[in-house]
C-alpha cells in the first residue's frame, strides 16, 4: 500500500486510529502508537503561536520603543559618552524586549525576537541621527562609534533573549 501524504512511498504502517496508511516520515509516535499528524493532534504551543495581528502590535511596539529608546539614549550619551553607553544599551535591550513581550500577550519566539532586535536597531538608528543633528563630539561616524556599537549587540542580544 502507499503512504496517503506521500504516494511514491511504499508502507505497511498505518496510523493507530483512522487506519490511514502512513510511511515512517509522517508518523508521529504517540504513547498508544503511531498516528497520523492529523490524529495526533500536533500543534504549536499557544506561547510560540504568533497571529498577524499579534506580530503586528509587537512590531508597532519595537518601533515606539525602539524611537523613544533611541531619544534617551541620545541624551545620556550627550552627558556621558564612554563607557556608560553600554549599560544604556542594556537598558534599551531590556525595554525593547519588554515592550514587545507585553505587546505580544507574553508570548515569545523567534518572530518576536527578530521585531526586538529590529527595535533595537531603530533605537541605534534614531540615536545616530540626534547625535549627527547635535554634532556630539564627531560620534556621529560610524568608525568612531565602539561603544556604541558594542552596546547595539548588548541590546540585541538582551532583546532577543528576553523573548525566548
Amino acid at each position: 500500500m502507499q503512504c496517503a501524504t506521500h504516494p511514491n512511498v511504499e508502507t505497511d504502517l498505518r496510523c493507530s486510529r483512522c487506519e490511514k496508511p502512513i510511511c515512517p516520515r509522517c508518523m508521529v509516535q504517540t504513547p498508544v502508537g503511531a498516528r497520523c499528524r492529523e490524529c495526533a493532534n500536533v500543534r504549536r504551543l499557544p506561547t510560540y503561536n504568533v497571529s498577524r495581528g499579534i506580530f503586528a502590535r509587537a512590531v508597532g511596539a519595537a518601533l515606539l520603543s525602539g524611537v523613544a529608546l533611541g531619544a534617551a539614549w541620545s541624551f545620556f550619551n550627550l552627558l556621558s559618552f564612554f563607557f556608560f553607553g553600554i549599560f544604556v544599551g542594556l537598558a534599551v535591550g531590556y525595554c525593547v524586549g519588554q515592550s514587545v513581550s507585553w505587546a505580544a500577550g507574553r508570548r515569545s519566539g523567534p518572530p518576536l525576537q527578530a521585531a526586538a532586535v529590529g527595535g533595537t536597531v531603530v533605537a541605534y538608528v534614531v540615536r545616530m541621527g540626534l547625535l549627527f543633528a547635535f554634532g556630539a563630539w564627531g560620534v556621529s561616524d560610524l568608525r568612531t562609534d565602539v561603544f556604541g556599537l558594542i552596546a547595539l549587540v548588548i541590546a540585541a542580544f538582551i532583546a532577543a533573549s528576553r523573548l525566548r
